[in-house]
């Protein structure tokens, strides 16, 4: 369950912090253009390589658009969407608990209450995996850190999906943990902390697995190896999750107003220069050479210009 007190207090945490980050990842990227990649997706296509050995006329592999990953999006954003604007409760997050103080005669009350708030806890972790496990949410955070370093826009990434990948970026929770979490640390410890705290291998793997269990208002997760330094979490607490959940949201909230942002951003700067920005290719080997694309002012989007 979504509470706005809560959604309202993330969100006076978070703005500052990926407002100052916006301005610090324009005026570092190591090319104008690169947060303009950020947000139309720029991507290497493999599939006109194979074109290109047949055909006399040659394609430029480097390209843009939503590809598969970015469909893949818009389909989870729809699912994401609906729940956060239709689930948000008639109550502050501290009246809310108000109902669950003991009382025998509220016994059937509460357990009702229970019942209902682990229905809306299991449409939740679903939530969470459709935001964490995501290529292009995962990629774009990635690339924003890029562009804070001054580095060059990877057009080369790639998340891994077996063992057998050996030509790719690194595993989500490789990315997520080593190329964001721990990178973004140096300009904004307070993201570093969120991220950490929100994103646990162990609770991705529990809700992945279908490997967890209610007990009243906890969460006992199944997979606690005592061991394992990345499986030390024998339970977390409904309102635990409440936390993760909401740094979960407010997080994404952010990105997609960082994406809107940056749209406007790049329309106003082309629109100084005949609706036209230069991007830099950057190939595998370090070649870089520039490409022109063309805003389209009606539509409010990005094209390659003829």
């Amino acid at each position: 369950m979504i509470f706005q007190d809560k959604l309202d207090e993330r969100t006076r945490l978070f703005r500052p912090e990926f407002n100052r980050l916006l301005d610090t990842a324009w005026r570092n990227q190591a090319h104008i253009g690169d947060l303009l990649l950020f947000h139309i997706n720029g991507f290497f296509q493999e599939d006109i390589l194979n074109y290109n050995s047949r055909s006399e006329k040659k394609f430029d592999p480097h390209t843009i658009g939503p590809g598969l990953e970015g469909f893949s999006e818009n389909t989870h954003y729809n699912f994401i969407h609906k729940y956060r604007t239709t689930s948000i409760s008639d109550k502050p997050h501290e009246e809310y608990l108000e109902q669950f103080k003991w009382a025998p005669e509220r016994k059937k009350q509460i357990d009702e209450l229970e019942e209902i708030e682990g229905t809306t806890i299991q449409i939740e972790m679903l939530i969470y995996l459709k935001i964490w496990e995501a290529d292009l949410f995962i990629k774009k955070l990635y690339q924003f850190v890029r562009c804070l370093y001054g580095e060059p826009y990877d057009w080369h990434f790639k998340v891994a999906e077996s063992s057998r990948d050996n030509n790719c970026t690194g595993t989500r929770q490789e990315l997520i943990r080593n190329q964001i979490s721990k990178k973004i640390k140096k300009f904004s410890p307070t993201l570093h902390t969120v991220i950490k705290d929100t994103y646990k291998t162990q609770i991705r793997n529990s809700i992945a697995h279908s490997n967890y269990s209610f007990l009243g208002r906890n969460i006992h997760l199944n997979n606690y190896v005592k061991e394992d330094p990345h499986s030390q979490i024998g339970s977390i607490s409904f309102d635990e999750w409440i936390n993760i959940f909401h740094n979960t949201i407010i997080l994404h909230n952010e990105y997609l107003r960082m994406n809107n942002l940056l749209n406007e951003m790049y329309a106003k700067l082309a629109s100084e220069h005949e609706n036209t920005m230069e991007i830099q290719i950057t190939e595998i080997n370090g070649n870089q050479y520039p490409l022109y694309i063309e805003y389209r002012p009606h539509w409010k989007d990005w094209k390659f210009k003829s």
